[in-house]
């Protein structure tokens, strides 16, 4: 009987381990295709090592034959640096502020690896090597190589800020003694100050009143320090080629905006609307003229008075901040007007 069984039990155990080399060999194709789907390498953190290193020697010399993570030859080189006792450990990596300082420098400026490096042996840093820089910054999943391009939108109004406007065209409807005529102006702003500078207004924007506005613009801003590099605009058929070459040829560089994209003007829809909603639409306007003096006013305001969260609720054209005063008589604070009452601001009274 025990003859009989012997084969048996031989031919079980031999198919159950046919079958668990067919799954074996099924993972490892898998394993083989979702690698290529990857980067050719990747890092593995101190705790998936630690992972990896207890179920793999548990196999000895098979681990050669399936591992694919990593090279057979660096798992067996993890095995020997934890038996000599040369395992990562806390107090071996860069302390946690070291690497809070590398991360912020790579969060702040884009920097690689290298440079980055460069930082922190300006700031007297010496205990970290280029490696370790490149390892921690990998481990939060940040790429360690310098970031190429031109960058996002928000970082070119950023680093352009002190000489870049802004422009568009806004119209208001007025009663003539033609009836009712839309009439138009253009805004230009700056985009670190917030300075605003509007335009005569008209009933026929063509391009001979454009290129003239373009001209005014010029003349407003040529005595600054910071004169204009950059104008943003959109496509409007307003915007002549005329309009372009004059800007060109006083050194600033007109820049379309894509199709349909009135978000990458925010500042100068907002203003816009803030010209509209704070003094236009209180007025029936009557004639070219009127508009003009509404807005002239309004722009003298806007510029010198009104407040704005941007710039520490300065006014666009104020550069200091005002002395503080901790107290204060209700008598010495006045309110001046403009617009009949419809603009108020408050102001101590001179001495």
């Amino acid at each position: 009987m025990s003859k009989l069984f012997h084969p048996l039990l031989t031919l079980i155990a031999t198919a159950t381990d046919r079958l668990l080399a067919h799954h074996l060999e099924y993972l490892k194709e898998e394993n083989r295709i979702l690698r290529a789907r990857i980067p050719k390498r990747i890092h593995t953190t101190p705790e998936e090592r630690g992972r990896l290193l207890k179920l793999g020697k548990r196999l000895g010399k098979d681990i050669d034959a399936l591992i694919g993570i990593v090279t057979p030859a660096t798992f067996h080189r993890w095995v020997r640096e934890e038996e000599r006792g040369r395992k990562r450990v806390k107090g071996n990596r860069p302390r946690r502020d070291l690497r809070e300082l590398v991360r912020h420098i790579a969060a702040e400026t884009d920097f690689g690896y290298t440079r980055i490096l460069g930082e922190l042996r300006k700031l007297g840093i010496r205990r970290i090597c280029r490696q370790t820089v490149k390892n921690i910054l990998k481990e939060q999943g940040t790429d360690p190589r310098p970031k190429c391009g031109k960058g996002t939108w928000d970082e070119f109004l950023k680093i352009h800020a002190k000489t870049l406007w802004a422009c568009d065209f806004f119209s208001k409807r007025a009663i003539t003694k033609r009836g009712f005529v839309d009439l138009y102006a253009m805004v230009f702003i700056h985009l670190d100050t917030r300075e605003i500078f509007v335009t005569t207004s008209t009933a026929s924007p063509n391009s001979k009143w454009v290129a003239k506005q373009a001209r005014n613009f010029l003349a407003h801003v040529a005595d600054r320090d910071d004169r204009p590099g950059y104008l943003l605009r959109d496509r409007d058929r307003k915007f002549t080629r005329q309009f372009d070459d004059i800007m060109n040829s006083s050194g600033v560089k007109p820049k379309l905006l894509p199709f349909r994209s009135p978000n990458l003007n925010a500042r100068c829809e907002r203003v816009i609307q803030t010209i509209k909603q704070e003094c236009l639409d209180f007025f029936l306007v009557f004639g070219s003229r009127h508009l003009d003096y509404l807005i002239s006013e309004f722009v003298d305001y806007y510029n010198t008075t009104r407040s704005h969260s941007r710039r520490d609720h300065l006014p666009p054209l104020r550069q200091d901040l005002p002395d503080e005063h901790n107290t204060f008589e209700i008598s010495e604070i006045v309110c001046r007007e403009r617009l009949g009452g419809l603009i108020k601001s408050f102001e101590r009274a001179a001495a």
